[in-house]
């Protein structure tokens, strides 16, 4: 019986080259990865390929030089910044004698770190054991004797030790749980979407800032960090704008490119708040030469969860960092559409405000002429 290797935290990166052309965009995204899951990544190893290798997904030689890199940077895991099945993953295992993790594996073990609501960590643990369901083979269900680490981390830990029949068990309990949880809020939902109280979702590429704009309107002091996956759990606030009154503004998990579907399923709950709001303020990291590809990989998720139709507002964040002064674009139709600010510097915030009690404003308008319609109709009935 073949006992998987333990976790360490000093990484090797492995980033192959399929002729993509954002390579370094992804490298240095793999690398932010590695260290919010607390590792040192003391090691990167490249290469292209044509296609992947069936056995070890790098080849026989490339997997000799991650080894040989191992041994010279005295790190003990290895992140795969790629999809590994599960064969692939034991293959690697066992050739390199130590943990090796892919990319879904590493935005799991992230996501486990920073769940902190019950809802959160019952989102993860579904999310952790659904993927590692595939990965429970004969000499590999003995999760218990792991010491943890990177990828193996998060409430499903406890639970990994199990076979495939009680795994499905405990899926679907934690299905059940979720649903429950799901309806409760649908109902708190629609009865703020009744009201004239307009409802703001944050939306945004993780690390974009979205926490700090969060922070910078509400003075909510929700935990911000230059780091990916700082938010997981949804966080609603009031917040009070002169002329126009209170609105609510939630912000919500950040998106990343090739988001594990296992994640975007266990987490359709708390991304539900994007789905009912009224506007979804899209924060954009201006700085970020990478930002286009940004921009569409979060409305990439957006359409997967229904909420591509929605009215966005950008926001033009970070310009701090850039020659961009702060300001507001507006459509062909004269609606605002893109708003540039600095949550840090707090430049363009007030013009930010000023979007919002103009949306606010607009659904007070258009509530009024509603109820004013059914009043008429009742009216005309009677």
């Amino acid at each position: 019986m073949n006992e998987r290797p333990t976790a360490g935290e000093r990484a090797v990166i492995v980033q192959l080259d399929f002729g993509q052309p954002d390579l370094e965009d992804q490298l240095e995204e793999v690398r932010l990865l590695t260290e919010s899951a607390g590792a040192d990544v003391v090691a990167e190893v490249g290469g292209r390929r044509h296609s992947p290798d069936p056995k070890t997904y790098a080849g026989k030689g490339k997997v000799q030089e991650i080894g040989a890199m191992l041994a010279a940077s005295e790190a003990d895991l290895v992140v795969f910044n790629h999809e590994l099945s599960p064969a692939q993953e034991r293959n690697l295992e066992r050739e390199l004698k130590c943990r090796v993790i892919d990319r879904t594996s590493l935005i799991l073990d992230i996501f486990a770190l920073r769940a902190s609501s019950a809802e959160g960590k019952l989102q993860v643990e579904l999310a952790q054991l659904e993927h590692l369901s595939t990965r429970l083979v004969r000499g590999w269900t003995h999760l218990e004797r792991q010491q943890g680490g990177i990828g193996m981390r998060g409430p499903g830990e406890t639970q990994l030790e199990t076979d495939r029949r009680l795994l499905g068990k405990r899926v679907k309990l934690l299905k059940e749980r979720l649903e429950k949880l799901s309806r409760q809020r649908g109902v708190q939902r629609k009865a703020r979407m009744r009201g004239d109280v307009l409802n703001v979702s944050l939306v945004g590429y993780t690390n974009a800032g979205k926490s700090t704009v969060f922070n910078a309107l509400t003075h909510a002091g929700v935990f911000a960090a230059d780091q990916l996956f700082a938010t997981l759990d949804t966080t609603s606030r009031k917040l009070w704008i002169e002329g126009a009154g209170n609105i609510v503004i939630s912000d919500t998990v950040g998106f990343i490119r090739d988001l594990p579907h296992s994640l975007v399923d266990a987490f359709h709950a708390t991304l539900e708040a994007a789905i009912d709001a009224d506007i979804l303020l899209h924060i954009v990291d201006s700085a970020s030469h990478a930002r286009d590809e940004q921009v569409y990989q979060v409305n990439k998720v957006l359409d997967e969860i229904g909420a591509g139709r929605m009215r966005q507002v950008v926001v033009w964040n970070k310009i701090d960092l850039t020659e961009a002064e702060p300001g507001i674009d507006r459509d062909e139709y004269g609606n605002i559409a893109r708003v540039r600010v600095s949550a840090i510097s707090g430049e363009g915030l007030a013009m930010l405000r000023e979007t919002l009690a103009e949306y606010a404003l607009a659904k007070a308008d258009a509530r009024r002429k509603e109820l004013a319609a059914v009043h008429h109709d009742e009216f005309t009935i009677t």
